[in-house]
Order: structure tokens, then C-alpha cells, then sequence
């Protein structure tokens, strides 16, 4: 605008601001805390949809700023009303909160389980902030760097089919810039037929200048200036993310903004902003998008495509929390796999993690990497913490098995824990919705008993062994005695009674002791695959274990 007093524009279009931004700084004082401590957050949008890339920024923000003594604080970005789902923000905090991402402060629950603020510097719902808002944008009137436009969307559309046909940039800009140098007379009679109006940024940049930004993911990146007077204030008064994130940042004393790198267009509004305002710029952490092989080439993870993209597919499924973080890591930092393989017991947060080791062009996501995570996790938990977390879960998402489960806690435990343990444990399972299939056999109601046998023995063969080793089974015996019976009824039968014996010279017998020892294993646990027999008959015991051999008997038998 020329000519124009701004004083008077910002106090015609602010009449109500009275607080100043020296006023707001000093509510707002900055942070009491070490040297080199981080500041960082978390500010998703409440859409209801919460997913796997807000664990990898929440991981990360959470990474840098506690391993220096900082703060780590959630902000609810809910500007734009259309987008907001009902009890969004709820369900963010406590998904997060089973992630092990726990806020320092911001908005947090209460113990009836509602939106609160928790810290000195909030509100930290956005959508409460409007009077702050107000107070920076007045600011930027005054100094000739914000203006009102009147411009309605017909125009602007208008405007766009100009830029279209012209083949011009998009945006509202030089010639399109309709409200930008008017008179204060203009102004004033808009106003006062009621018209609504935006509050736009003046920029001062062009996209024929471009200059150097340093991204701790990215690197030295390439910037051009931005030329578009972009929107700082709705109609309705609310910011637009662009403005309300450099005022809440600087107020809260943000030094480190993490972020995925869909807002690298937007970086140059921002260095503007930032600069227009007098504000310090925080740090910027762009990270690249997660992706996966579809084919042979690879494509960003999709809401519509992916289940795996949401957070709650991981619950469903029964993914250990500590297991899906752990793989994040080794997603995030090149060097956390070898660490993790060198420290195998030791806690995350003693990983010593580097923003300099994230990939800029983004990670690839490997399911089945993380089930192989996962697995090897699991197997070195105790029985009491699989049995604890099998039970929470099932509760919620199998109530059927999880009756069975928790009948007799003991009896359960006492499966849980063969094989685990020691330097080659069992990895049977990586999620908590496989327990089921892995262990299920062992109560009464899952037990199946159409159990395939191995092939190439008649049921005449197969009754003849389960009667003998039934005749001798005896819980009290030792794992070598129980084994010796079993050889003693491959021998009765002519069968090879041991498996080497028979590798040698296979036509000279129907089969050895190990397919003895797969009757018994079908007989008794309804599979061919099953933890250590000797351990599952044992848990049983022997009413069981005999009570299913005579189904089996009688089944063969027809």
C-alpha cells in the first residue's frame, strides 16, 4: 500500500487488540533449562486418523529433545474446523501414550479423560490461541507487512483460470493482487457494507532470487524466494497453519521443528514470516515420506492402500508397543540395528541417537522386518510379561480366547515358558493375535481333533502306536526315559529306532522313531508343528494326554 497510514489500518481493522507482543513475550518467558537442551513438539491436526509417520516424528522430537535434558510438549494444530473429528485429540494422546511417547506438556487428559492444558505456555489447543494470534498480526499491520483483501472466491477462481491460460504461477500475486496497494478509503467502505475479508501477508520476495537453508535431514538445500501474499488470517478470524506455528513456536521457544517434507514448499513462506515477525527460527527437521516395495519399485505408504499406515492396525494385531518402536529406530538411525545386536537387553533410550543418521530421501518399511524385530523381542521376554500383555490384549480384541487364557494363570504361564530363555530361544510368535494358533491346542475348546497325521502310514500303523505309547506314558518320567519309550514302540513296530539308523538304509524300514514321535505330536496337540512334546504332555498331564491319544484311536478306527 502507498500512502497510507498503517497505525490507523491495523487499529480500523483490530479495534478490540489492546495487548501488545512485548506483553506476550513477557507471558510467555523463555525456557529454564541447561545448555544445548532441546525444545520440540508434536502437532498433529485432530482428524482422527492417527498414524505410523506420527510415531516416527513423535520418536524423533521425543530423541532430541530428551537426550538433552529438554522438553518435549504436544500442540493441538485444530485451526481448520472442517477436518476436526470429535474426541480426535483424545484418541492421539493415549495412542501415543501406548508408543511410549509421553509429553512433557501440552494438551493432555485429565483423570476424567478430557482435553486439558499441562505447562506454562498454552493454551495449547491452537483453535484458544486466537487472541495471541491477533495481537502479532495487528503487529504486522502496523508495519505495513500484513493487509486486508476482500477478494471473494469467485474472484480468486477467476484469478486462477488467468493464471492457467497465461501458464503463470498459482497464487495470488502481482497483477492478481488485487488488495494490496488500496486505499484506506477502499478499505473502510468495504468494511462498513459488512464485507469479510482475509488478512494477507505482503511479501517482499521473487522467485527470481534463490538462496541456501541448512536442514539437519536434508542438508543445504536450494530456496526460492516466495512471492505470494499468502493468507495469515481466515475470515473467521483463525490463523492459517503458516502463521499460527511461527507465533506459537517462537512463544514457546521451540528450537527444533520436526516435520515431514511435504512442507518444503511452504519453507520459503515460512523464512519469511519468521523474518518479517522478528522472530529466531527454530531448527527444521524435514524428514522423507515412509514407504514400501510395490513391485519392484517403491511408493509412499497410503491411507487408502495400507493398513500398516495406521496405528490402530499394530493394536488390532497385537504388535508388541516396545517391538514396533524398536523397528522404527532401525529405521530412523542406520546404526541402531548393529547397536541393538551389541545390546540386546539394554533399553532404548540408551541408543545415542543423531538426526545426521536419518536418510533424507526417507525410509523403506519392512513388515516383515518388523515381525522378525518382533519376534526376536518376545523371545526374550518372560513368561509373565507375554502372559500379562497376551491377557490385556485379548481382553479387548478376543474375549473368547482370552476366558480360556486366563482360566488358570499358571497352567498358561507354565506354556508360555517352554523354550524361552537361554542363548537360542523359541521365536514362535511376533504378534499377540498368533498366540492363539501357537498355543491354543493346549486348552480343551481349541484342541482340534482332525489333526493331520503324516502321510504314507495306514491308520492300522498309526492306532498300533498310539496304543503302545499310551500303554506306557508316565509323567513322572524323565525327558531321556519318555524318548526311550517312544523308541522302544518304533522298535515293536519294525520301524528304525533311531533316525540316522535309518537315513542309512531307509528301505529297510516302514519309518523311524521320529514319525513315532509326529503321531504322538498330532495325536496330542491336534498339529504337526508344536512347542517341545515332552513339555506340552507334560503340562497336560496325563488324564489329558490320554483322554486325546483314545479320541485319536477312535477316530483312526472310523
Amino acid at each position: 500500500m502507498t500512502n497510507i497510514d498503517y497505525t490507523q489500518l491495523a487499529e480500523i481493522l483490530f479495534p478490540n487488540v489492546k495487548a501488545t507482543p512485548e506483553e506476550m513475550e513477557a507471558r510467555f518467558p523463555a525456557r529454564d533449562l541447561p545448555e544445548g537442551a532441546c525444545v520440540s513438539r508434536l502437532a498433529p491436526s485432530p482428524t482422527g486418523f492417527v498414524h505410523l509417520g506420527n510415531v516416527v516424528q513423535g520418536l524423533t522430537s521425543e530423541r532430541i529433545c530428551h537426550q538433552t535434558n529438554g522438553v518435549l510438549f504436544l500442540r493441538i494444530e485444530d485451526t481448520d474446523a472442517k477436518r476436526e473429528v470429535p474426541g480426535a485429540s483424545e484418541i492421539l494422546i493415549e495412542m501415543l501414550s501406548h508408543y511410549g511417547i509421553i509429553f512433557d506438556e501440552g494438551a493432555a487428559l485429565n483423570e476424567e479423560g478430557k482435553i486439558c492444558d499441562k505447562g506454562n505456555y498454552g493454551p495449547y489447543k491452537q483453535s484458544q490461541r486466537a487472541g495471541i494470534y491477533h495481537v502479532f498480526a495487528k503487529k504486522l499491520v502496523q508495519e505495513g507487512k500484513a493487509y486486508p483483501c476482500f477478494c471473494t472466491e469467485d474472484e480468486l477462481e477467476q484469478f486462477r483460470k488467468e493464471q492457467e491460460d497465461e501458464k503463470a504461477n498459482f497464487g495470488y500475486y502481482g497483477k492478481w493482487a488485487k488488495w494490496r496497494d488500496r486505499s484506506i478509503e477502499d478499505i473502510k467502505k468495504e468494511l462498513d457494507a459488512g464485507k469479510e475479508w482475509v488478512l494477507r501477508f505482503r511479501s517482499t520476495g521473487s522467485i527470481e532470487n534463490k538462496f541456501k537453508f541448512d536442514d539437519l535431514v536434508k542438508g543445504t538445500v536450494d530456496v526460492t524466494e516466495n512471492d505470494i501474499d499468502h493468507v495469515l488470517l481466515k475470515s473467521d478470524g483463525i490463523p492459517t497453519y503458516h502463521f499460527a506455528h511461527a507465533v506459537d513456536d517462537h512463544l514457546m521457544h521451540t528450537t527444533h521443528v520436526v516435520r515431514g517434507d511435504e512442507w518444503l514448499p511452504s519453507l520459503p513462506f515460512h523464512i519469511q514470516l519468521f523474518k518479517a515477525l522478528g522472530f529466531k527460527m527454530p531448527k527444521y527437521v524435514h524428514i522423507g515420506p515412509l514407504m514400501k516395495m510395490d513391485g519392484t519399485s517403491k511408493r509412499k505408504l497410503s491411507k487408502r492402500k495400507d493398513p500398516e499406515l495406521a496405528l490402530s492396525y499394530y493394536k488390532q494385531e497385537g504388535y508388541p508397543t516396545e517391538c514396533v518402536v524398536d523397528y522404527i529406530m532401525t529405521i530412523l538411525n542406520s546404526n541402531y540395528e548393529d547397536w541393538r545386536r551389541a545390546n540386546p537387553d539394554a533399553p532404548m533410550t540408551d541408543f545415542k541417537f543423531s538426526v545426521k543418521k536419518m536418510n533424507p530421501a526417507g525410509s523403506l518399511f519392512d513388515i516383515a522386518k518388523l515381525c522378525d524385530v518382533s519376534k526376536n523381542m518376545i523371545s526374550r521376554m518372560s513368561a509373565e510379561t507375554v502372559y500379562n500383555s497376551v491377557a490385556e490384549w485379548s481382553k479387548e480384541f478376543d474375549p473368547e480366547f482370552n476366558t480360556e487364557f486366563t482360566k488358570d494363570s499358571e497352567f498358561t504361564k507354565a506354556v508360555l515358558s517352554i523354550g524361552r530363555g537361554g542363548n537360542k530361544p523359541r521365536k514362535d510368535f511376533a504378534v499377540w493375535s498368533e498366540v492363539k494358533d501357537y498355543m491354543g491346542f493346549m486348552f480343551d475348546k481349541y484342541y482340534n481333533v482332525e489333526g493331520t497325521y503324516p502321510e504314507n502310514f495306514d491308520n492300522d500303523t498309526i492306532v498300533s502306536a498310539l496304543e503302545k505309547f499310551a500303554a506306557t506314558f508316565d509323567t513322572s518320567d524323565e525327558q531321556n526315559v519318555w524318548f526311550d519309550k517312544m523308541k522302544d514302540v518304533a522298535e515293536s513296530l519294525g520301524f528304525a529306532r533311531e533316525t540316522k539308523e535309518y537315513k542309512a538304509n531307509p528301505n529297510a524300514f516302514p519309518g523311524h522313531v521320529g514319525d513315532i514321535s509326529a503321531f504322538v505330536r498330532v495325536a496330542v496337540t491336534g498339529k504337526q508343528n508344536s512347542p517341545d512334546l515332552y513339555a506340552v504332555m507334560s503340562i497336560l498331564g496325563k488324564d489329558s494326554v490320554n483322554n486325546r491319544i483314545k479320541a485319536q484311536i477312535e477316530r483312526l478306527r472310523g
